[in-house]
């Protein structure tokens, strides 16, 4: 007779009071018990026997026993030392997955890539269910290694999911949403309800999958380092207009001043507009024109 399922919410209560688990709020722990939402996240990821898999944050391996049942290879990484016997027993059944100790926000993804898949030329495939608390970082770490994933398939809170595909001039669209743009292609999958997990969160999460950009960007920067923090700038207050929000530019200087509003009327940007009204685009072509104009000096 088969095993039930990890994601099963009978197995995941059985197997919490066999080790005598509980959710450590330290480390964003929320147990998905819901295999229809187990289904649809490997699925949103298309995975097959051709893809090698990461997993951050396996918790009790319910997603990652899903995906060791599609995937040629799965490398999950856990940082909570108490759930590796748990994972090492549940999994036990699949030769195909290693689970490491290790923090994804300190790990040589190309080195890991390298040492632990018997074939690393196969697409890199990233899933997971990521603790509300460290979105963000984790994306843009992965996002900031030299790996081409074949995509990123990542569940997060959803009003995070929302910013990463929100449009230009919408209350979602902000830095971070800019940040994914650079590099990929955001598109959010289904939404899942906070009763899909053990214990309930306080909020419903999203899918998202993130994939390689379709189109190159027509113009790029010539430096990321000042494009960003441009944005970083220009977002610091959402209510403000470009103008303000350009002013550390510039300050008092007469002479930067003149620059920066030579800089918007050959770039056509009225001073007055909201930075969440800009394009990817446009923001490369400002930073751009202002690093043109000797304004990162």
């Amino acid at each position: 007779m088969s095993k039930e399922a990890i994601g099963n919410l009978s197995r995941t209560k059985a197997i919490m009071q066999k080790y005598h688990l509980h959710a450590k709020k330290g480390f964003g722990q929320n147990f998905l018990t819901n295999p229809a939402v187990l289904n649809g996240i490997v699925d949103a990821a298309a995975i097959s026997a051709a893809d090698n898999v990461i997993e951050i944050g396996p918790g009790l391996g319910a997603l990652t026993e899903k995906l060791a049942q599609r995937a040629g290879q799965v490398l999950a990484l856990e940082l909570d030392t108490d759930l590796l016997p748990v994972l090492a027993d549940v999994l036990s059944d699949y030769d195909n997955v290693t689970v490491l100790n290790q923090d994804v926000l300190k790990a040589n993804l190309p080195q890991l890539i390298a040492e632990h898949f018997a074939d690393p030329a196969k697409p890199v495939k990233v899933v997971a269910n990521l603790p509300y608390y460290i979105t963000s970082p984790i994306l843009m770490h992965l996002l900031g290694t030299p790996v081409e994933w074949a995509n990123i398939t990542v569940m997060m809170q959803k009003e995070v999911a929302e910013r990463l595909a929100a449009q230009p001039g919408t209350k979602d669209y902000g830095a971070l949403t800019l940040a994914i743009e650079y590099k990929m292609d955001a598109k959010l999958a289904f939404t899942v309800s906070r009763r899909s997990f053990v214990p309930a969160p306080n909020v419903d999460s999203a899918i998202v999958t993130l994939t390689q950009r379709a189109q190159p960007l027509a113009v790029l920067p010539s430096s990321e380092k000042q494009l960003f923090a441009l944005i970083k700038t220009c977002f610091a207050h959402r209510r403000k207009s470009l103008w303000n929000n350009l002013k550390p530019y510039f300050k008092k200087d007469a002479a930067k001043t003149a620059a920066v509003q030579q800089v918007l009327a050959d770039l056509a940007l009225d001073p007055q507009i909201r930075p969440e009204r800009l394009s990817l685009a446009q923001f490369i072509q400002l930073a751009n024109a202002l690093q043109a104009a000797g304004m990162f000096d």
